[in-house]
């Protein structure tokens, strides 16, 4: 079989995988950028796939290029283009969201990083370039936000107290700005916006939320848990910036065909699509799926119900505590107690529509891997100490 074309079974149903042709990721090395170099890998869907990240990948691909790199400097960066020579670029790369400091680190690698990364491609004829962006850049993460949309405006600057967040939205302007740019009309490019990733390889959701099991706070619920929240599978983020390159290369091939461009309510290059599981789940549904999966066995009627204040003011003492005595980071925070009890769910009605997305993993599905995968890893806190390394059922 050429290798432009493999049949797989990953979109859930037989059908050919047309070549991407030279495929670079940036960030490959992470937690989202390892996922999109395994689906991509496991589809045959590259004539050559590489990845770019400032660390080796702790599981390396057979047939994977891997290179090391700052994606701040411009110079390394157009010599690399010019080596691999991608016809598109996925870029993932980003400092992890741990906190709300502003940082030159946050700022040079999300916003100059992204600048060096469209103008390397511009200069090297790169064709199409899908940007991970994020859900929280339209989120005051006060405000509930129900089934919102691409219409929404993006929260930067002294309204967004996530610093993180502010830095992701400046990056996709940029991104967005540079699709069909007057100096290259036929650079595309697209953003995608994964909302609260989760699954194998996670050490952001899953590991902090499974230790709360290990510390035996189970029992204990802070609100009425009537709050919807979106959680997404890796593999489906990883599944919609397949989508998203694809269309974008497609549409490249029309316009070169001399074919008219997409319709404006069909159009994927110069726009950004939510991505969830389309799922909205009430958050503590969501905690007690996963505390189920590593063996809880916690009953309803065993659960202690706490109110949203109570829950703040035993945080702020917590946090004056372990503030005033240098203790580190207290359990709970005040800034925890909003996120679980705050409504946060979106519409991928516009993914659907334009880019063919659905979920390939199911939350169930993804929740029983992540569990097992996260313990397996030995990355909980609190847990016992033979369960790393060991197989679960």
């Amino acid at each position: 079989m050429a290798p432009s074309e493999h049949t797989v079974n990953a979109y859930g149903k037989d059908e050919k995988v047309k070549s991407l042709g030279r495929v670079l990721v940036t960030g490959g090395s992470g937690f989202l950028g390892h996922h999109i170099v395994a689906l991509l890998d496991s589809r045959g869907a590259c004539a050559q796939l590489s990845s770019l990240d400032l660390r080796p990948d702790a599981n390396p691909i057979n047939g994977v290029e891997y290179h090391q790199g700052d994606i701040t400097d411009y110079d390394s960066m157009l010599k690399l283009f010019g080596k691999i020579k991608p016809d598109a670029v996925i870029h993932t790369a980003s400092p992890a969201a741990l906190n709300n400091n502003k940082s030159d680190l946050m700022y040079n690698v999300n916003v100059n990083g992204t600048k060096t990364l469209l103008r390397a491609s511009q200069e090297t004829g790169v064709k199409a370039f899908v940007y991970t962006s994020s859900a929280s850049i339209i989120h005051d993460t006060i405000s509930d936000l129900v089934n919102a949309d691409e219409t929404y405006p993006l929260i930067m600057g002294d309204a967004q107290p996530q610093y993180y967040s502010t830095t992701k939205a400046q990056a996709e302007v940029e991104v967005l700005a540079a699709n069909r740019a007057p100096n290259y009309p036929k650079f595309l490019t697209a953003a995608i916006r994964p909302s609260a990733m989760f699954g194998e390889g996670d050490v952001q959701l899953l590991p902090p939320g499974l230790s709360a099991y290990y510390r035996g706070q189970t029992r204990f619920q802070i609100g009425d848990n009537e709050n919807l929240f979106d959680f997404t599978e890796i593999t489906n983020v990883a599944h919609a910036h397949h989508l998203a390159l694809a269309a974008l290369l497609a549409t490249r091939d029309r316009e070169d065909s001399g074919l008219a461009a997409p319709l404006d309510h069909e159009r994927v290059d110069g726009e950004a699509f939510f991505i969830t599981n389309d799922a909205p789940v009430y958050f503590f549904d969501f905690a007690r799926m996963c505390w189920a999966a590593a063996g809880d066995k916690t009953q309803p009627n065993e659960v202690w119900v706490l109110s949203k204040e109570f829950g703040l003011t035993v945080a702020t003492i917590m946090e004056w505590v372990y503030w005033a005595f240098r203790l580190g980071k207290p359990n709970l925070t005040t800034a925890q107690v909003k996120y679980t009890c705050m409504t946060r769910y979106y519409s991928i009605d516009k993914a659907k529509k334009r880019l063919g997305y659905r979920p390939v993993v199911k939350l169930e599905d993804g929740i029983r891997r992540g569990v097992k995968d996260a313990l397996y890893r030995g990355v909980v806190v609190g847990q016992p100490p033979e369960l790393k390394g060991k197989k679960m059922q």
